[in-house]
């Protein structure tokens, strides 16, 4: 399938509904009284699918990879706030490593995609020096 939207790419799928995992997370009596890290860990969550969006739109293979690294800071930023709110007890040790593991599953859907990203602007460099060549010897 291609995608032609970032609506269609699984990663900000997933972050989309890692979101509302962690609205209904946060939703908790516990968090009622800490506004702070209830804010933080809103905010880094969307910041997770609102960098991959803004990347996708920006048309420009190395300005998407930077806004995916953004993405996957702000995920890391997450999975660091989870254990705040583990140590604070405000979530129990399941809702802790339910949404730890889909923090890490983001991460490493990121990863895998800077890394195609990174592949194929490679590739498309090679492409363009290999056409140069051709040119060049066909002038002379």
């Amino acid at each position: 399938m291609k995608v032609k939207s970032f609506e269609d790419m699984q990663v900000w799928q997933d972050a989309r509904v890692f979101v509302k995992s962690i609205y209904e997370l946060t939703s908790l009596d516990n968090f009622k009284k800490d506004y702070g890290l209830k804010d933080q860990i809103q905010r880094a969550s969307v910041s997770i699918m609102n960098n991959i969006s803004e990347g996708f739109e920006r048309d420009n293979n190395k300005e998407f990879r930077n806004f995916l690294g953004y993405a996957k800071g702000s995920a890391g930023e997450v999975r660091s706030m989870l254990y705040v709110a583990l140590d604070l007890e405000y979530i129990s040790k399941d809702e802790f490593d339910k949404n730890y593991s889909k923090a890490v599953s983001i991460i490493t859907q990121i990863s895998n995609f800077k890394k195609y990203l990174l592949n194929y602007a490679v590739k498309e460099k090679i492409t363009r020096v290999k056409t140069f060549i051709l040119h060049v010897i066909n002038i002379n």
